[in-house]
């Protein structure tokens, strides 16, 4: 994980978001799933959980009311996977104190199952190995290995194929969350795969010799259609853009926006002068590298 602690009974873990620095969707699977190509990094936000292994069976709680408390939790299920695979009665109180968004393509749901998995499996002296974790993590869901992992990462497949990706610069960045959700189904439903262009892109910083650069490689395939759906998302990309970012993109299947910032100031200029708009939420952040 990027970033996670325990101590005693209880463990603290902190599960960050991530963003996609790029997103091509390449192909459509038979069985309905979708091979992407997808730069992937952490990012400083995070929710905090709270996992209590004093507790007589399993269960979920969160400040947010949004984030589901029975099995469809997938901090729950992940607890669950962790418990049977390690041969352990599945005893524990989960709570999850929520910062990321729901619903804005940042993996909050994802990470918190990552950071349930990689935090019991360290409390307990590891009795898994780190590619049976990414194994449990992928019944849950796509991005789930890569939070298991937490550093940056050129993902392919469906996601779950991870190459270490080194060649990322520091970067400050201000995420917007513009107060809409889009369904991920409904996106991927309305692609047109003739129709994507990032695949087209020149992918030099795949090489080894060049690096990611944000005025250049920034591009999500998903963020035409989510925009078609929620126009709010193209407004808060060209208020970062009007603000100084280097570049700005929607990240995952949105419906959040981030810049990228070279100077901290520029970054946090831009965060306090960003359009006021209601529900809409702002996060002044960094890479995690």
């Amino acid at each position: 994980m990027c970033a996670k602690k325990a101590e005693a009974a209880t463990l603290h873990l902190q599960a960050p978001a991530k963003l996609n620095l790029y997103l091509a969707v390449t192909g459509r699977r038979p069985d309905g799933y979708h091979d992407v190509v997808s730069l992937m990094a952490c990012v400083g936000l995070h929710d905090s959980l709270h996992v209590d292994l004093g507790a007589r069976g399993l269960w979920v709680a969160s400040n947010a009311a949004e984030v589901p408390n029975d099995e469809s939790n997938l901090a729950l299920r992940a607890a669950r996977l962790f418990f049977e695979a390690a041969g352990r009665p599945a005893d524990a109180a989960i709570r999850i104190d929520k910062r990321i968004p729901v619903g804005a393509g940042l993996g909050g749901g994802s990470s918190d199952a990552a950071s349930v998995l990689t935090g019991l499996n360290r409390y307990f002296g590891e009795p898994l190995s780190q590619a049976t974790l990414a194994q449990l993590g992928l019944t849950l869901g796509a991005d789930v290995p890569f939070f298991i992992q937490g550093r940056p990462a050129l993902a392919t497949g469906i996601g779950e194929r991870l190459a270490p990706f080194g060649k990322l610069a520091p970067a400050n960045v201000v995420i917007v969350f513009p107060a809409v959700q889009v369904s991920t189904a409904e996106v991927y439903g309305r692609l047109n795969l003739r129709l994507t262009t990032c695949g087209k892109k020149p992918k030099v910083f795949a090489s080894k010799s060049r690096a990611f650069d944000a005025a250049r490689h920034l591009c999500n395939d998903l963020e035409p259609v989510a925009a078609g759906l929620q126009p709010v998302i193209l407004e808060a990309k060209e208020a970062l853009l009007s603000l100084g970012a280097n570049g700005a993109s929607m990240t995952g299947s949105g419906s959040a926006v981030f810049g990228l910032f070279k100077d901290p100031a520029a970054a946090a200029y831009a965060r306090n002068h960003l359009p006021k708009r209601r529900g809409w939420r702002y996060f002044l952040t960094h890479l995690v590298l």
